[in-house]
């Protein structure tokens, strides 16, 4: 059975996905505040679907592999 990665485990490839960019560089971009990606990033909270996908498109990757994997 396929097991949903923790919250910091996902916090912890948004800012690999990152990299060097600033988070409000990274939150202007996608569009939400920075405050949110702060939260994902940290592990405080998992985005919903739309913000998931907005997220995968601006990283050029799929949201399973950043959120289901």
């Amino acid at each position: 059975m396929n097991r949903l990665p923790e919250p910091t485990e996902i916090g912890r490839r948004l800012r690999e996905l990152r990299g060097i960019r600033s988070r409000k560089g990274v939150a202007q971009e996608i569009g939400i505040s920075y405050s949110a990606l702060s939260k994902y990033e940290d592990g405080w909270k998992v985005p919903g679907d739309r913000v998931k996908v907005l997220i995968a498109n601006y990283y050029c990757t799929s949201v399973q592999s950043i959120f289901f994997a």
